[in-house]
């Protein structure tokens, strides 16, 4: 029952702990009141891509004429789509068990609160208690769907975006309360099987309002065309859930003017909390922010000795890489190696609908707010020979340079495939390429990746193909 490493939750984070943990060496155990893999593989990023796949395909089969290709008419099959998507989060799932044998991590099924003296309390689904101790213990426990104040998640006609995944049938209208990555991930989904969808962001830029403001322009164009009513700007006022249909009052804060949505199913998607609640940190007096968020070092320890925090109970960006990443840095320390802070300047953050999102680093107002003189690059895939053989001329590639050393400030991206595009870019960061390193890169033709050089191009007046 002693252990040189626990591990609380096994999410990315967690899990990725427990086997670099073990591949030092450790002795580890695993902490998991729900299933392996945490709610990334089971309910967020693998399961949502799974859907958001299905979408896209049916939306490719709808447009097949397009291609030359005559198809009979289609339609979606919800349920199927949703099985689809469960079925790959088992299995996902089941090659995170795979690992922790390998890796010879022991697997403590139950919910784990922390104790004095480096120790844990696990209770099993029978009520069974059992204690565990170890040198040192990572709290992994991730987050779960915030409610808005007054507007709380019933699971049925306000939901979170765990319902939102296994919905027994689709909802002819729907109102997505935020903006971001999540709520634009299922407002694709659901708009493009046929539900009529509008989403609901207080932030006036609107869709992904933490993105440049070009790409965050260019995406509500793109939503608007294929039928989602976006609201930016506007604040959700109260839902009324006692009728047959559910009552959306919003208030659009530059007009100052308010009116009433009705539909079928609010998804809530104003971002995530962590859960640190009733898991013993307040017993041994770990410091925390007022938002219930784990305060730690570079290396993520807390102010209790041999007691660590990873992932989305921190205030980093909630995202299944980042906790990876931490998780990492953590172990090495631990481990005595030597090891560098992680650079959250250098995060790549990326959104799955269609066209892609994708971006790191600054964007053109941050730049320009910490005093750079830059010069930008901008190129559209609408002058792409790959995005326009591809029938993807949507979109374009941003990117933006310090203009005194030629230094990769940031990048941001909008459409097919920039996800797998955006890492050349984080790679050019971390290496301290400049514009020039970029521009003289050859890239392969005809790619989606030329126009990055083409953007870089552009920044330095050299763009060929504009």
């Amino acid at each position: 029952m002693n252990f040189d490493l626990i591990v609380l939750g096994s999410g990315p984070g967690g899990y990725v702990a427990a086997i670099r943990a073990s591949q030092l060496g450790m002795k580890v155990a695993i902490v998991e009141r729900e299933n392996l893999g945490g709610i990334c593989l089971n309910w967020g990023c693998i399961p949502t891509k799974a859907l958001l796949k299905s979408a896209q395909v049916f939306n490719y089969i709808t447009h097949a004429a397009d291609y030359g290709i005559t198809v009979d008419k289609a339609k979606p099959d919800f349920a199927k789509m949703i099985g689809r998507s469960r079925d790959v989060a088992t299995g996902m799932s089941k090659g995170v068990q795979f690992l922790m044998k390998k890796n010879k991590i022991t697997v403590i099924e139950g919910e784990g609160k922390l104790a004095r003296g480096k120790k844990v309390i696990v209770t099993d689904k029978e009520g069974s208690r059992k204690e565990y101790s170890a040198d040192h213990i990572i709290v992994a426990t991730g987050a779960r769907s915030r409610s808005l104040p007054g507007i709380p998640i019933d699971g049925e006609k306000v939901i979170g975006y765990r319902k939102a995944m296994t919905m027994p049938k689709m909802p002819k209208r729907m109102v997505v309360i935020g903006a971001g990555a999540i709520g634009v991930e299922f407002a694709y989904f659901y708009n493009t099987v046929g539900t009529e969808v509008t989403v609901v962001e207080y932030l006036e830029q609107g869709l992904l309002p933490r993105e440049d403001k070009e790409v965050s322009k260019e995406l509500n164009k793109i939503f608007k065309k294929s039928g989602v009513n976006v609201m930016g700007n506007t604040a959700v006022q109260k839902v009324d859930t006692s009728g047959k249909t559910i009552k959306v009052e919003v208030k659009n804060l530059k007009k100052d003017t308010t009116e009433i949505i009705e539909c079928d199913v609010v998804l809530s998607a104003t971002g995530v909390m962590p859960n640190t609640e009733n898991i013993g940190l307040d017993v041994l007096g770990v410091k925390m922010d007022k938002g219930g968020r784990i305060q730690v070092d570079e290396y993520y320890k807390t102010n209790v000795a041999g007691i660590y925090a990873i992932g989305d109970v921190l205030d980093t960006a909630a995202l299944a890489h980042v906790a990876s990443a931490e998780g990492i840095t953590c172990v090495e320390r631990i481990a005595g190696m030597k090891v560098q802070p992680i650079d959250y300047g250098k995060i790549p953050s990326c959104t799955y609908c269609s066209p892609e999102v994708a971006s790191v680093g600054m964007t053109e107002a941050m730049a320009k707010e910490a005093g750079h003189e830059i010069k930008i690059g901008k190129f559209p895939f609408s002058a792409s020979g790959k995005a326009s053989a591809a029938g993807v001329k949507e979109g374009f590639v941003k990117v933006i340079y310090g203009a005194k050393y030629g230094e990769l400030l940031g990048a941001h991206m909008i459409g097919s495939n920039v996800t797998e595009m955006i890492a050349e870019i984080v790679t050019a960061m971390n290496l301290e390429t400049t514009g020039h390193e970029v521009l003289k890169a050859i890239h392969p033709h005809p790619t989606m990746s030329e126009a990055v050089m083409e953007a870089t191009a552009a920044a330095y007046g050299e763009v060929i193909h504009l």
